[in-house]
């Protein structure tokens, strides 16, 4: 399980402490909450995570600065893996950089995965272990999920990751922000623009989506495992191109 020290720990519960008290925090999918600033957070010396930004982040992260020409790609990690590398090599081709929170089951079955997400220059984070309402469980099973992926990931890559985000629901609830930010995540990532992929409308349905709504600093959610995530990709990066906005790495845009 990945650890923290006591004073680390004092100093992360500190962090959860100030957003359950004073963060306003909505649940419903599609929705994003807000949350006071939480300070540069400490991981332990097992949580081999990047160096926090020297930014002041809210401890729940909607999107970067409005005045980036840049956005945040990021996509939920499971699916069949040859659609995965398929977008991955797509992103790649046109000079962008994704953000993948991986489900560990998704790394249990295809542990190659990993090494190849972050030697294409992608961010790689933690997606919950099974993939299930996170929100919805008791204290010790939402833990688990966590540091269970948490794990895996310093397992097959030597580091958990800079960003989770929670599964089956937009923003964390107040102790699964808690939990993560004890787990060594400094920050949960939500997002600002959905592109409802997983709801497979079809490739110019989500490009029409994610066109419409994304503006500079933008934190977009999509998916591996749906052709018509891929099929829509270039489009995407051609548009965003043409506005001067790059794809880049959420760590990349918040940094």
């Amino acid at each position: 399980m990945v650890q923290v020290t006591p004073t680390n720990r004092r100093d992360l519960l500190r962090a959860g402490a100030a957003f359950t008290a004073t963060g306003a925090l909505t649940t419903g999918c599609g929705t994003t909450g807000t949350a006071t600033a939480a300070p540069p957070a400490t991981t332990g010396p097992t949580s081999t995570s990047p160096s926090a930004s020297p930014h002041r982040l809210p401890l729940q992260v909607t999107h970067g600065p409005r005045t980036a020409a840049s956005v945040a790609l990021t996509f939920h990690g499971q699916g069949d893996p040859d659609l995965a590398t398929r977008l991955l090599a797509t992103a790649e081709q046109h000079g962008a950089h994704l953000t993948v929170l991986a489900v560990g089951s998704w790394l249990d079955a295809y542990p190659a995965m990993a090494r190849r997400i972050l030697d294409g220059g992608h961010d790689l984070g933690n997606h919950t272990q099974r993939h299930i309402s996170i929100n919805a469980m008791a204290e010790a099973d939402a833990r688990k999920e966590i540091t269970d992926c948490a794990e895996r990931l310093k397992r097959l890559t030597g580091s958990i990751g800079r960003w989770f985000r929670p599964s089956r629901a937009p923003t964390a609830s107040p102790l699964v922000a808690r939990l993560a930010v004890e787990a060594g995540y400094p920050h949960v990532l939500s997002y600002d623009v959905d592109s409802l992929d997983y709801t497979r409308p079809g490739a110019p349905a989500i490009t029409r989506k994610v066109l419409a709504e994304v503006t500079g600093g933008s934190v977009v959610s999509m998916h591996f495992g749906y052709p018509d995530t891929v099929a829509a990709l270039p489009a995407v990066l051609q548009e965003l191109h043409r506005r001067g906005l790059r794809a880049v790495t959420t760590t990349e845009l918040l940094s």
